[in-house]
C-alpha cells in the first residue's frame, strides 16, 4: 500500500530495503505513519502510538468506512496561503481534519490547518521541489478508500512503547531519534534510551531497530544515507544506522 499520510521520519520509501518480516505478526511500538507495516498489510499488525492524535487518527482509519473518505470535501484554494481554506471551516468529524491536515504538507510531526506552499503548488499544476507528489484532493481520498478495506484487521494501543504486547513478532521499532527526535510531540527528551535498548534486547522474535549514525544506546552499525522529502529540500541527507537481531542478520548481510 502507498502511505495513508505523511509523517516525519517516515520509513515508507525504504520499507523495501530493510529485512522483511519474518514473523506473522508486525509491532511497530513508535507507529507514526506505519511507513513498514504498509508495505506487508496483510500482516497481523499491532500499532502503538504514544500520541493521542495520531493514535486517534489511526483507530479512525481501521474502522472508517469507504464511503466516508470519498464524502470528505476538497478545500478551497485562495488567491494567496492566507486565502485558502482553513480545516477548521469543514464540518467533519476531529480524525478527519487530522487527515486532511497531514496531506497539506509534507513529512510534518503535526497536521496542518492551510495549503503549504509545497501541497498548494501539487494542487494547482505548478509544482515546485517535491510539487508533483500528491496534496488533498479526489486522487488521495481514493487511495485510501481503498486501502482502509485493508487494515480491519490491524490493531492500535494507545500510549507507550512498553504497552506492546508481548510474544514473537518482528519488531520494527523507529523511535524518536536521541538527537534528532526532538521535534516530536513526545520526542526523544522523555525517552530513557538505556531503557529503550534494555526493551529492544528483551524482544522475542525479528528485531529491527532505527537511529542515526553516532547513537550509542545500542550498538548500531552505519546501514546507509538516506536522501527523504526533507533531504529534497534541504539538501541534508540522514546517516541512517541499525540495530538487528540475530534473526535478521542473515537477510541484512543480502540487501
Amino acid at each position: 500500500m502507498k502511505p495513508f499520510f505523511s509523517y516525519f521520519g517516515s520509513k515508507w520509501r525504504v520499507a523495501p530495503r530493510y529485512p522483511a518480516p519474518a514473523c506473522r505478526r508486525i509491532v511497530e511500538p513508535f507507529a507514526g505513519s506505519a511507513g513498514y507495516a504498509t508495505r506487508y498489510p496483510s500482516h497481523d499488525v499491532v500499532l502503538v502510538e504514544r500520541d493521542p492524535v495520531v493514535a486517534a487518527l489511526w483507530r479512525w482509519l481501521i474502522r472508517v468506512p469507504a464511503a466516508e473518505i470519498l464524502a470528505l470535501p476538497d478545500l478551497r484554494i485562495g488567491a494567496s496561503l492566507v486565502e485558502c481554506q482553513s480545516v477548521d471551516d469543514l464540518d467533519v468529524r476531529p480524525e478527519a481534519k487530522t487527515l486532511i491536515g497531514f496531506w497539506l504538507n509534507a513529512a510534518s510531526v503535526q497536521p496542518h490547518k492551510r495549503y503549504s506552499a509545497w501541497a498548494r503548488t501539487a494542487v494547482t499544476g505548478k509544482p515546485k521541489t517535491g510539487g508533483a507528489m500528491l496534496s488533498w484532493g479526489p486522487r488521495v481520498r481514493a487511495r485510501l478508500a481503498e486501502q482502509v478495506e485493508r487494515i480491519r484487521h490491524w490493531t492500535l494501543i494507545e500510549g507507550d512503547y512498553r504497552q506492546a504486547p508481548e510474544g514473537e513478532a518482528t519488531w520494527f521499532i523507529d523511535p524518536p531519534y536521541e538527537i534528532a527526535g526532538r521535534i516530536y510531540r513526545h520526542g526523544s527528551k522523555e525517552i530513557d534510551y538505556q531503557a529503550l535498548g534494555d526493551w529492544c534486547r528483551s524482544r522475542v522474535g525479528q528485531v529491527i531497530v532505527c537511529e542515526n549514525v553516532g547513537a550509542t544506546w545500542l550498538p548500531f552499525r552505519p546501514w546507509r544515507c538516506w536522501d527523504g522529502i526533507m533531504a529534497k529540500r534541504t539538501g541534508k541527507k540522514s546517516d541512517e544506522a541499525l540495530w538487528v537481531s540475530p534473526l535478521s542478520k542473515g537477510q541484512l548481510e543480502l540487501l
